[in-house]
């Protein structure tokens, strides 16, 4: 299924756009706690789908890693790209794309895109907190 076919379903499902509503309905483990290097990651161990995040990140940039682990979660369950990235030579840079995607589908809507269409990126940038790279990312969708 296409990303944003997924993302606008998650959001009938669960009436937000935040992550972090979401994932309550989700069977999903958050797990905030302090990281050195990581801003988060996604884990499918026994079963369990577990996300963590970096504690110490702005409020924004939480929604962002959230919604980008959720990402990974729908979109590439099984996949451990922490394994695939330091113990084998896969290129792992498809899926930080595609959970990129996602999770710019997921917090910003194609209605605050139309009522802000008159914006640039970097004004659209400054208004909702997330880097020019990711709002380009979002416009191309």
């Amino acid at each position: 299924m296409e990303i944003k076919a997924k993302v606008r379903k998650l959001v009938r499902k669960y009436k937000t756009r935040n992550p972090f509503e979401m994932i309550n309905g989700m069977n999903a483990i958050l797990v905030l706690c302090p990281l050195k290097g990581v801003r988060g990651f996604y884990q499918y161990f026994q079963r369990n789908n577990i996300i963590y995040i970096d504690e110490a990140l702005s409020d924004t940039d939480k929604a962002f890693v959230l919604a980008h682990e959720i990402g990974h979660m729908l979109l590439h369950k099984k996949s451990n790209a922490i394994f695939m990235d330091t113990r084998t030579q896969f290129k792992t840079t498809r899926y930080e794309l595609e959970a990129d995607k996602f999770a710019m589908e997921l917090l910003i809507s194609d209605e605050f895109l139309e009522e802000n269409s008159y914006y640039t990126v970097e004004q659209i940038s400054r208004m909702t907190g997330y880097p020019q790279k990711l709002i380009e990312l979002r416009l191309n969708n």
